[in-house]
């Protein structure tokens, strides 16, 4: 960045890191001591619809590769789209296994970049519940590189538990590099996988 866009107050944007989800693993530890929540096993990637034949062979390539583990409990990896649009590449495991998801959200991430459509990633996300049936999400944001947590209210009203989410930040900070930004903390109203 050079003196010019200092000047000009323009910033250059922050590199994904993926590596970052292999840190979900342990913060699901630290998850459970301090807010009593567990893994569903459920996870997805989203990314802005292309349509196309490059993109639509990306895809195949991805499922492919994640159809292919024989460790695979449950229904294959599936492609659904929301309702805003978007489309999400759903993976299930067993909820011992946040590892092996982890390395699926990875995997769909990577290649994705490798086709060329790193752009379009959004966000990937790994499910939680606790024992009362309280849904939590860890999501990554793909281009900043950051966690937040989503916690919708389990009375199906699109509405947020904005006290838990805090108290999972503060539980994980130490864990997951956490988006400071609040206005970032994005709704992800029905994403599969949570």
């Amino acid at each position: 960045m050079g003196l010019l866009d200092i000047l000009l107050g323009r910033t250059k944007p922050v590199v994904a890191d993926l590596d970052r989800l292999f840190a979900l693993p342990s913060a699901a530890v630290t998850l459970e001591a301090a807010a009593g929540f567990t893994p569903t096993g459920h996870g997805a990637v989203c990314f802005a619809t292309v349509e196309g034949a490059a993109f639509e062979q990306s895809h195949r390539e991805v499922q492919a590769l994640l159809d292919a583990d024989t460790d695979r409990d449950g229904p294959p990896v599936e492609l659904r789209r929301d309702d805003y649009g978007y489309s999400w590449l759903v993976s299930r495991r067993a909820p011992d296994q946040l590892s092996a998801l982890v390395t699926d959200l990875h995997a769909v991430n990577s290649q994705m970049e490798v086709n060329g459509f790193g752009p379009q990633l959004l966000c990937s996300l790994a499910g939680f519940e606790d024992p009362s049936g309280r849904r939590l999400a860890l999501v990554y944001l793909y281009k900043r590189g950051t966690f937040y947590p989503f916690a919708p209210l389990p009375d199906g009203t699109q509405r947020r538990d904005n006290a838990l989410e805090l108290q999972v930040r503060a539980a994980l900070s130490g864990d997951l590099r956490i988006e400071q930004d609040l206005s970032r903390w994005f709704p992800v109203w029905g994403a599969p996988g949570l």
